[in-house]
């Protein structure tokens, strides 16, 4: 088990979003990785810890081959761009874009004077050239959703081996995810076997138990 931890990384960010950066594979980021971040899970090849300064916004930017997914864990977003634009995302709202051959152009814009807090992920779809996609999902106050992946024969999350799952704790719950795993801690903080972990670490694990001491947020990114 490796625990990468948010505080021991460079704070970066562009326009009006500061972001300290988890994950950079070298299928992306060949040659920039920062120190210190995880080269990722097969597809999966980003993370970022980001918050808007009050009333800043990303600008209006593209993107295309790539599945962008974003976590809201404080404050909100106005969302504007080729998909699902004037959405508003609240905490607990999971965003999911597929750019595809198409593309997509977004920007998304904190209208409040405060700092607000959101979790982006990308995947390298396994299919070139499939058409843009929007979803959006509400999170449960307790229990675990799939939110990304799966088998084809289902269209309530995008197609994919790679998986990403939300999953919400009280207080001394446990969950397991059997096989190699990524895990970042949102909210609170708990045990891995010997270890305590708690909001801001990333651990790359196989076989993952973990049992909160507080009320924990966790995402969880494998394979199928």
């Amino acid at each position: 088990m490796k625990i990468i931890k948010r505080n021991k990384l460079r704070r970066g960010g562009f326009a009006g979003l500061r972001e300290t950066r988890l994950v950079m594979s070298p299928k992306i980021f060949r040659g920039q990785q920062e120190a210190g971040t995880s080269a990722g899970l097969s597809r999966f090849v980003y993370l970022a810890d980001a918050c808007f300064l009050p009333m800043g916004d990303t600008r209006m930017h593209a993107h295309r081959e790539i599945d962008v997914i974003s976590i809201m864990v404080e404050g909100r977003i106005q969302h504007q761009g080729s998909l699902g634009h004037g959405e508003e995302l609240h905490p607990d709202n999971i965003q999911v874009q597929r750019a595809g051959g198409e593309g997509f152009s977004h920007n998304e814009i904190n209208p409040d004077a405060s700092k607000n807090r959101m979790i982006q992920l990308w995947v390298i779809p396994e299919t070139p050239e499939q058409a843009a996609a929007y979803q959006l999902f509400q999170a449960p106050d307790n229990g675990r959703m799939r939110v990304y992946g799966g088998s084809p024969e289902q269209d309530e999350t995008l197609a994919a081996h790679t998986v990403i799952e939300i999953a919400h704790l009280n207080a001394t719950e446990t969950i397991k995810q059997p096989g190699r795993s990524l895990v970042y801690v949102t909210v609170g903080e708990g045990v891995c076997g010997k270890e305590a972990i708690k909001e801001g670490d990333l651990v790359e694990t196989v076989d993952f138990t973990f049992k909160s001491l507080t009320e924990t947020k966790l995402i969880l990114i494998y394979e199928i």
